[in-house]
């Protein structure tokens, strides 16, 4: 088992942030997500907000996210938004 999540931000104009993480933070429409290692991997639809991201250095990082969806799959996480800045 891994320590720690592979993240992605994405929009559709480039890769706005990817590295190493120990816990994702997102609002979806289901409600909000706090996503660690060895998740149950899912597909949710973004709503406009931050996601946060705390990095394993114990920086935390915040993105205004405006729509798009989040996908968790073997601790890989990638946010795909409609736009997405730091």
């Amino acid at each position: 088992m891994s320590d720690n999540l592979t993240v992605e931000v994405v929009s559709p104009e480039k890769r706005v942030w990817s590295g190493e993480a120990t816990m994702v933070s997102a609002r979806t429409l289901e409600g909000d997500l706090g996503i660690l290692p060895n998740h149950a991997p899912l597909l949710g639809v973004l709503v406009d907000g931050l996601v946060s991201i705390k990095g394993v250095d114990g920086e935390k990082l915040d993105f205004q996210i405006n729509g798009g969806f989040i996908s968790v799959s073997k601790n890989r996480v990638s946010i795909l938004g409609e736009s997405a800045t730091e």
